[in-house]
């Protein structure tokens, strides 16, 4: 059974492990493959941001970072970011992980969630946030340089919470 908690300074280094896969791949987050570590934990752990873990048998295997998609007259909004270690996927981290977010969120006091740049060939994260509840609210034309298919659209997705 996963535990998923707030991260703490000593996750830094298994957050990075898994954002850096994640990232080099090019093929769901915007951010450039060669991004430091610096830089990384900077993206994932610097407020507005509170980044969580998930373990496995005290083995961090996913990650994800949960705050406000807007400032000031938008923070009622959340807006999270969601990575699995590749060596731990189709095993029920992403969903675990998306469902605590979601409580997580409604007991911060946030209204809804969104996700402002869902990759529409990232099948399983647009399934998975589907099957949560979430809607396709609108889809942008060849919004994401995809590694490996070149240009291809991306959704925003929302949820009421409560």
């Amino acid at each position: 059974m996963l535990e998923i908690r707030k991260a703490e300074e000593a996750d830094f280094d298994d957050i990075w492990r898994i954002f850096h896969q994640v990232v080099a791949k090019g093929d769901t987050y915007t951010f450039d493959p060669e991004t430091s570590r610096e830089e990384a934990l900077g993206i994932w752990t610097v407020k507005p941001w509170t980044p969580y873990v998930a373990l496995d048998k005290a083995r961090v295997v996913g990650t994800f970072k949960l705050g406000p998609n807007m400032p000031d007259l938008g923070d009622h909004v959340a807006n999270a970011g969601f990575m699995v270690d590749p060596a731990s996927r189709k095993k029920g981290v992403g969903r675990a992980m998306g469902e605590f977010a979601l409580k997580e969120a409604a007991r911060l006091g946030y209204k809804a969630m969104q996700f402002n740049f869902v990759v529409s060939t990232n099948k399983v994260a647009v399934k998975l946030w589907l099957d949560l509840g979430f809607e396709i609210m609108a889809t942008m034309p060849e919004a994401f340089r995809h590694k490996e298919k070149g240009l291809v659209d991306i959704h925003i997705m929302h949820r009421m919470l409560g």
